[in-house]
């Protein structure tokens, strides 16, 4: 997998770039708002596309795109983008500050 061809490296490009929209504009999963979030998304979506045949298996020869089995590439190149932005997410809750919520008890006169 990684001698790759160029065929192989364009669909791993499609198919992070459909799931980096879907993620970014349809469900709305986000940190970054802008086209830095959906970049971001794209390429940690490849990189979850590329490991998904290695890492899950091949699955469906039928849909098979060059050396690229469609159904573990979609997977893993959700698994990636959305394991971005829950690590964004996570940080930025992390180093939130946080506000200490102070009781007062009134005493009975």
């Amino acid at each position: 997998m990684l001698n790759m061809n160029f065929a192989s490296f364009l669909s791993l490009l499609i198919i992070s770039l459909i799931v980096a929209l879907v993620m970014h504009y349809a469900v709305r999963y986000r940190v970054l708002d802008g086209i830095d979030g959906l970049v971001a998304k794209w390429m940690t979506g490849w990189i979850g596309a590329w490991l998904g045949s290695p890492v899950l298996g091949h699955w469906f020869a039928g849909t098979k795109m060059g050396d690229i089995y469609i159904v573990p590439a979609f997977i893993g190149a959700f698994m990636g983008a959305f394991a971005l932005a829950v690590m964004w997410k996570g940080a930025a809750k992390a180093l939130q500050p946080r506000a200490f919520e102070v009781h007062e008890t009134h005493k009975a006169a």
